[in-house]
C-alpha cells in the first residue's frame, strides 16, 4: 500500500494538494475502507474513502482494490439514473494510485439503519428505498452498455458470494449443494445493474429523502439480490426488536411493493425470496455477522433461515410469515 489514509495522515495528504485541513476524523461502521470525515478552511465538508485490501473482520478476508474505481464510477453513472441531485453524493475527484476518491459530504449523516434501531420506523424512507432502487433496476434493464462496463462480477463475488454463500456452505454442510446449485443459477444472469449492499446503512437521512453511496459491490447481475439484501435487514431488526416486529415488515412490504412498481419484471421477488433465505443466514454465520444481534436472537434466525432454505417460498410475504419472533 502505496499510501493508508487515517484522520491523522489525510491533513498531510491534504496539504500536498493545497487543501487545509480544519479536522478530519474516521467514520466508523464499515469493514471494506477506511473513511475520512474532512472538514476545511474555506470549503464545504467533504469525505475521502479509501478501499482496504484486507477487510477488517475476524476472518481472513482479502479484495482487489481496484473496486474504488467501479464504486467511484458507479455513484456517477446512478446517479443519472434517479430523479433528482442529491440522491447520490457527488464525487469532487480521485487519486487512482493511490485506491481512493473524495465525495460531497451528507451533513448531518445520520443512517437508516441508525433511525430504524431507535424506532424511528418511517415508511417514507422505505419507499424511497424501493423507488430508488427500482428506478436503477428499470433505468439499466438488459442495457448492453452498462454490462460492457460492470459485467465484471469479480469484486462482488470477492465481497458477497464467497464470504456470505460459500462460507455458510462450509459451515453448514447439510445444505451446502443447495447453496452452490443457487450460486450457479444466479451467476450466469446478467439483467441489470446491481448495487451489492442495497442495506439502511448505506442510506443517509437528509430532510425527508434519503441519498445513497457504498457501490463498490455494484455489477450488472441479478438485481433481486439488492431486494433481498434489505429486506433482510429489516427482518433482522424484526428480530432483534420483536416489539416493533410488525411495523418493520410493514415497511418491508412498502419497499418491496415501491421497487416492483418501477421495476415489474417477471422473476424478481421469487429470486429475492430465496436470496432472502441464504442471506438471513450469511449474516449470522458467514464472515460478517449482524453485530446488534445477541446470541438467543442469533440462533432464532439461524432456525428460521435454515426452514426458509428447506422450504423455499416464491413471495415475500410466504417468507415475512416465517420471521415472527
Amino acid at each position: 500500500m502505496s499510501f493508508s489514509l487515517s484522520a491523522d495522515s489525510a491533513r498531510e495528504y491534504l496539504a500536498q494538494r493545497g487543501i487545509q485541513v480544519q479536522s478530519a476524523r474516521e467514520l466508523g461502521g464499515g469493514v471494506s475502507n477506511t473513511v475520512i470525515w474532512v472538514e476545511t478552511v474555506d470549503s464545504d465538508p467533504f469525505i475521502l474513502k479509501q478501499a482496504l485490501p484486507q477487510l477488517r473482520v475476524q476472518d481472513e478476508w482479502l479484495a482487489e482494490r481496484s473496486r474504488i474505481f467501479r464504486e467511484r464510477d458507479g455513484l456517477i453513472d446512478v446517479a443519472r439514473l434517479l430523479p433528482a441531485a442529491g440522491w447520490a453524493p457527488e464525487i469532487l475527484w480521485s487519486d487512482d494510485e493511490n485506491f481512493l476518491y473524495a465525495m460531497e459530504a451528507v451533513s448531518p449523516a445520520v443512517s437508516w439503519k441508525e433511525r430504524v434501531l431507535a424506532g424511528d420506523l418511517n415508511p417514507a424512507c422505505a419507499r424511497t428505498a424501493g423507488q430508488a432502487l427500482g428506478m436503477t433496476i428499470a433505468g439499466s434493464w438488459q442495457d448492453p452498455d452498462f454490462e460492457a462496463r460492470y459485467g465484471d462480477q469479480r469484486p462482488f463475488d470477492q465481497l458477497r458470494t464467497d464470504p456470505y454463500y460459500r462460507t455458510i456452505a462450509r459451515r453448514h454442510p447439510a445444505i451446502a449443494q443447495q447453496v452452490y446449485d443457487w450460486i450457479a443459477q444466479i451467476e450466469p444472469l446478467r439483467l441489470a445493474l446491481t448495487h451489492g449492499d442495497w442495506s439502511p446503512k448505506n442510506m443517509l437521512v437528509r430532510g425527508d429523502g434519503l441519498v445513497f453511496i457504498d457501490y463498490e459491490c455494484i455489477h450488472f447481475g441479478d438485481p433481486s439480490y439488492d431486494i433481498a439484501f434489505c429486506l433482510n435487514h429489516l427482518c433482522l431488526k424484526g428480530f432483534h426488536m420483536p416489539q416493533h416486529a410488525t411495523a418493520l415488515h410493514d415497511l418491508a412490504r412498502t419497499f418491496l411493493a415501491a421497487t416492483l412498481a418501477a421495476a415489474p419484471y417477471e422473476g424478481l421477488e421469487a429470486r429475492a425470496a430465496c436470496h432472502l433465505a441464504f442471506l438471513m443466514l450469511a449474516r449470522v454465520d458467514g464472515k460478517s455477522p449482524a453485530e446488534y444481534l445477541d446470541e438467543p436472537t442469533r440462533n432464532r434466525v439461524r432456525q428460521t433461515a435454515l426452514r426458509l432454505i428447506e422450504e423455499r417460498p416464491t413471495t415475500i410475504e410466504r417468507s415475512l410469515a416465517y420471521c415472527i419472533a
